[in-house]
């Protein structure tokens, strides 16, 4: 079982207002800068695969 689902499973178990009170404290510890789109899903994608077939240039080898 992934953590997300043992992290709602022990959410489920608690009553609302520990539920209303652990939601404030998730909303606080994100940041919307940590949301990614669609678009940047697919772009991280895209360099992983790139990265994977070797095609990527050293930090060394970039000419500052």
């Amino acid at each position: 079982m992934s953590l997300v689902n043992q992290i709602a499973l022990m959410v489920d178990t608690l009553p609302a207002p520990k539920q209303n009170a652990l939601m404030t404290i998730i909303q606080s510890m994100i940041d919307p800068d940590d949301h990614l789109t669609e678009e940047d899903v697919r772009d991280i994608r895209e360099a992983r695969e790139e990265f994977a077939r070797g095609e990527y240039v050293r930090f060394e080898d970039v000419k500052w």
